[in-house]
């Protein structure tokens, strides 16, 4: 064998060694993404779990209690079967608060981390006793909620879609609901993962005890009135909508753009709840539909962004419109399925009472009653963009999302007031899900 013949080989050997590392890497890699693909879903359907899940609770009986443990890691009780139509409520009597009440009641998906509060982490919710506040996906709560005591009885539950034939297999998002004493405290909207939500207890302090009750019952039909009651409670103006529970169904002719459906929320959105989505059930005829935010007393036939004191995006056509009837190209179109969202971003040291139109001595009554609405001749001029302009307030970045994913930023100036949650419709059977505190901004 020549010098040329033993470097050619030695080549095709380097080759053959390369390929092969190459191979185990690929390999490696496929493994780890299909593990941790398996970490977030779960298993499939035919191998869920028949056996409870728990780390760091005792478990006697129907009482269960914080294990104290050297690294101070939270304790966490996961039921062994999802919640179904079938059973879709639980709760938690409170026989001892502990040291600082840190017990959590919520849904969380299979392969939840054992070390977590429901609610902390990705496809899980939860409300916890010592603050009131309600976590979703996310270590910070927002207010919710009533602190719980001892004797206090903390429930949650999913109201599933009554008719089977109105209800997918599975639903991609379902509307949790928490209740303190026998008394519903909220509803939020959540993902559904594949293989469902499950029961969880977390608690993180010593002398901290509960009795679960897996079999708590909740009647649907009380659920839905109270869902339908608590919904009326949200908004100020309903012009051409239909309301049931958290569902906005355009209702209008849908024949003109003067055939506007418009609601809109009966707070602005300020620090503390800056954002809200909504989810197309229906894109009706065209998917005119809109999700912005609007200044009080806006026009109640006019899409939110049309005119001044207002910006929203469109689904049909992915543009965003401010303060005028021509839009300018912003995102994606929106379909059926699909989550819009609108949220501000304030500046640090925000100051609402300088955008308040009360006095700093004048409380809002809960009694009041907006002015009368009056068209007005520059109407038509703030259509074509004649004033995209309107009274000056502090500067914010106005965000939209779709699907979870932020689109863009829009600064624009709060008008006096503050700007409300406002949603548009102008063709028939739209419909759309509103979740006006969704802890996802």
């Amino acid at each position: 064998m020549n010098g040329r013949d033993v470097i050619e080989s030695l080549q095709d050997l380097i080759t053959m060694e390369l390929r092969e590392e190459r191979n185990i890497a690929v390999n490696g890699w496929h493994r780890r993404r299909m593990a941790r693909i398996r970490d977030v879903v779960g298993p499939a359907p035919r191998d869920l779990p028949r056996q409870v899940r728990y780390e760091r609770i005792t478990v006697d009986d129907d009482h269960l209690s914080f294990a104290t443990n050297e690294l101070n890691k939270v304790g966490l009780y996961v039921a062994a079967k999802p919640l179904s139509p079938e059973n879709y409520y639980f709760e938690i009597e409170i026989v001892d608060t502990g040291l600082i009440t840190a017990i959590g009641i919520g849904l969380v998906p299979y392969k939840y981390p054992m070390d977590s509060q429901p609610g902390w982490r990705a496809f899980s919710v939860g409300y916890h006793a010592d603050d009131g506040q309600l976590f979703k996906a996310s270590g910070f709560g927002r207010p919710f909620g009533p602190k719980c005591n001892i004797g206090d009885k903390m429930g949650c539950g999913i109201k599933f879609k009554r008719n089977e034939d109105e209800r997918p297999q599975p639903e991609q998002a379902v509307q949790v609901f928490f209740t303190r004493n026998g008394q519903e405290v909220g509803t939020v909207t959540v993902p559904n993962p594949p293989g469902g939500l499950y029961p969880a207890v977390g608690m993180h302090s010593d002398g901290e005890e509960v009795r679960l009750n897996l079999d708590a019952e909740w009647q649907y039909e009380e659920l839905v009135h109270m869902a339908v009651d608590s919904g009326e409670e949200e908004w100020s103006r309903l012009h051409d909508v239909k309301l049931n529970g958290m569902t906005l169904e355009y209702s209008g002719r849908g024949k003109s753009i003067h055939d506007v459906g418009l609601a809109q929320a009966k707070h602005p959105l300020d620090t503390m709840n800056h954002y809200f989505e909504i989810e197309i059930i229906d894109p009706g005829e065209s998917c005119y539909i809109a999700i912005g935010v609007a200044r009080r007393n806006y026009p109640k036939d006019r899409h939110p962004g049309w005119n001044k004191g207002s910006i929203a995006y469109h689904a049909d056509d992915g543009k965003i419109f401010v303060g005028s009837g021509i839009g300018d190209p912003f995102g994606p179109r929106c379909h059926k399925g699909d989550v819009m969202g609108c949220g501000i971003m304030f500046p640090p040291d925000y100051d609402s009472e300088v955008d308040s139109d009360l006095s700093p001595d004048e409380n809002e009554s809960p009694d009041f009653q907006e002015e009368p609405y009056h068209s007005s001749d520059s109407e038509d001029d703030e259509f074509w963009g004649g004033n995209k302009d309107f009274e000056s307030g502090t500067k914010v970045q106005i965000f939209f999302t779709r699907n979870g994913k932020i689109i863009g930023y829009k600064q624009i100036s709060i008008p006096k007031g503050g700007f409300y949650p406002t949603v548009g419709m102008l063709s028939s059977c739209e419909k759309v899900r509103v979740d006006l505190r969704p802890l996802t901004g």
